[in-house]
């Protein structure tokens, strides 16, 4: 930490320094704008810089909500305000926009991680004493298009005084609340599942902050839990009972740190663009990882074993088109406008009724109560049962889910952006081949194309495939109609009531034409290869999803036509069926050959760009469960 430079006096009897210093920050004072100009350009152009009225008053929590969150180019409080290096500019414009006025203004301090400036603020102006000039600096930069996060304090206070009675009636107040009792409180999501919310975050939150006061990061709490997944998955690949109940045990000590990690990231605002990569990733991994590990151990168990390897497929192809139905919803909706539906408001009255709030989000199967229901199944019963229950539950849910978000769209007179199109499109994950049928079709704005079109190629290669079998050529002639139909719904603009259905079908199309091939197949290694196969292609696709919320866009589109497209790996699994199934393990080394292929790339570009300096910090804060 660098030396703090004091060239005002502080207000008498504040404890705002040490605040600040508890916070990382060095502290400098100056008296006027020239004096925070000079500080500003002392201070390393890649580091924050914060600005705050010395006659601040409040908690330390407010003070951290606005200077030390990485999320936001800008953030402010009543009398206290932090950039990041991108804001610098603006906020120097600013400071010497005032400077040039002959005004009074805050001071600026540098650190070798954050920069904090508190500057003197004369008290001669009476009754307007309390006007802060650093709340100045955050309209101008409001005034020249900086976002300027404003965090919700609620019973926190935050706060300019004007005199030494407002001063002590606002020291009395921040006496009356308890911050560290909010900050744990905050930690956890406003919305979550009834199992994480009753049975976990009661004591995650203190595992969190215990794990904060040891310097620990989210993302080392988050490689913990991948780790203890993957522990139970191997203790579930032992095909004993011992290993089963250890392995169910493990799976919950897994989702305690999944929660820890973001409740860590919240209570000391870790918020990081590999910590957003890691999180949006691991916890499929690790789901889809225990389930391989429970149809290894099905296959070990006595008796012969059992082979749910099929049963594993599904339940992936299944929890991945959810997940895609969710994101593709969210997209096409959330900066919709004219965004109202009598659905939406019958379902905004049930969530008044407090029992219909829990009850909705159990029946969403949400990841708290899925993975609970898994572990417990795992070490109670059999992996053939704990398969059924799972697919049935995510089956319901799913119908839930989709049938009322059906409805929403069908009842909702919206009209959605050019940025939810282009983001439907992307989810799509078009190849070659559907952009070439693409082009060539007419760009006809319909209300019902799109879906229809993506309805009619799933259900045409889905159908052909089941009704044909392993070996034929029908399949491979339905994958290349399916291509035709893909083409067709994507080559107008995605705008339409039901065009978020778009996607989710793909999805289902792509990776349910590779189950019915490998169950069929009947060859050693075809499932968990195919297994295999639809991991890597879900990677890509949940990567595709966490780019777009960040609003960095798809992955590149050379990287998309590289590995085909949903299309493109369509028809060539329908080809290696019909051309390999003469073959003793021809169609097994295909599909591990394409895995491995699709993997390689699609890693290998996301670890670049999630590692990279432009890479967005996502974070879900939304409190949905996965």
């Amino acid at each position: 930490m660098s030396t703090a430079i004091l060239t005002g006096a502080p207000v008498a009897g504040s404890s705002l320094e040490d605040g600040l210093r508890s916070l990382g920050f060095d502290v400098r004072t100056a008296t006027d704008a020239a004096a925070v100009t000079a500080e500003l350009a002392t201070v390393p152009a890649h580091e924050r810089v914060a600005l705050v009225d010395p006659r601040f008053v409040g908690h330390v929590h407010a003070l951290r909500l606005a200077l030390t969150d990485p999320r936001f180019p800008a953030a402010a409080v009543r009398g206290a305000l932090s950039v990041q290096p991108e804001a610098r500019t603006a906020l120097v414009r600013a400071v010497t926009a005032a400077a040039r006025a002959g005004t009074t203004a805050p001071t600026g301090s540098a650190a070798q991680s954050r920069s904090v400036a508190v500057a003197e603020t004369t008290a001669t102006d009476g009754a307007t004493a309390a006007h802060s000039r650093v709340d100045d600096l955050a309209a101008a930069l409001d005034a020249e298009g900086v976002a300027v996060h404003r965090p919700e304090l609620g019973v926190l206070v935050a706060d300019v005084p004007a005199d030494a009675e407002a001063r002590a009636a606002a020291r009395d107040a921040v006496a009356a609340v308890d911050d560290e009792r909010v900050r744990l409180r905050s930690a956890v999501k406003a919305r979550d599942g009834f199992f994480t919310t009753f049975c976990i975050s009661p004591y995650s939150r203190y595992i969190a902050r215990w794990c904060a006061r040891r310097g620990l990061t989210p993302n080392q709490v988050t490689t913990a839990s991948l780790l203890t997944a993957l522990i139970a998955a191997a203790c579930a690949a032992t095909g004993t009972r011992p290993g089963f109940v250890s392995a169910g045990v493990l799976l919950i000590a897994s989702f305690v740190l999944d929660c820890t990690d973001g409740q860590l990231a919240r209570y000391s605002l870790q918020y990081s663009t590999l910590g957003a990569w890691l999180d949006a990733t691991f916890d499929r991994a690790k789901e889809y990882a225990y389930y391989a590990g429970l149809a290894l151990g099905a296959a070990r168990t006595d008796g012969g074993g059992d082979d749910v390897w099929a049963l594993a497929l599904g339940a992936m192809v299944l929890q991945t088109c959810r997940h895609v139905v969710d994101f593709a919803f969210n997209e096409a909706n959330h900066d919709a406008t004219g965004n109202t539906s009598p659905t939406a408001a019958l379902s905004g009255r049930l969530d008044s009724v407090g029992w219909t709030v829990w009850v909705r989000r159990m029946i969403v199967l949400p990841i708290g109560e899925r993975w609970a229901m898994i572990a417990v199944l795992t070490a109670f019963t059999t992996p053939r049962i704990t398969f059924y229950v799972l697919l049935i539950g995510c089956a319901l849910a799913a119908c839930y889910t989709t049938a009322g978000r059906v409805l929403r769209s069908l009842t909702r007179r919206a009209e959605r952006t050019d940025r939810a199109a282009r983001a439907l499109a992307e989810l799509a994950d078009s190849g070659p081949l559907a952009e070439l049928v693409a082009k060539v079709t007419p760009r006809r704005a319909s209300s019902y194309l799109a879906p229809v079109s993506a309805a009619l190629g799933a259900a045409a290669v889905l159908a052909g495939t089941a009704a044909a079998g392993f070996g034929s050529w029908v399949p491979l002639g339905c994958a290349v109609l399916y291509a035709v139909l893909a083409g067709v719904a994507v080559a107008a603009p995605l705008k339409g009531p039901l065009d978020w259905l778009v996607p989710p079908l793909f999805r289902a199309a792509e990776y349910g034409t590779i189950l019915v091939l490998a169950a069929y197949a009947e060859v050693n290694g075809a499932l968990p290869a195919a297994f295999g196969l639809v991991a890597a292609v879900a990677y890509h696709h949940y990567d595709t999803v966490y780019r777009i919320r960040g609003g960095t866009g798809a992955p590149p589109r050379p990287l998309v036509r590289a590995i085909g497209g949903h299309e493109g790996r369509t028809v060539v699994v329908t080809a290696a069926a019909a051309l390999l199934h003469d073959q003793n393990q021809g169609f097994t080394i295909a599909l591990t050959a394409l895995a491995a292929v699709i993997a390689l790339a699609v890693l290998i570009e996301s670890i670049r760009f999630w590692v990279s300096s432009g890479a967005p910090a996502v974070h879900d804060e939304t409190g949905e469960p996965a």
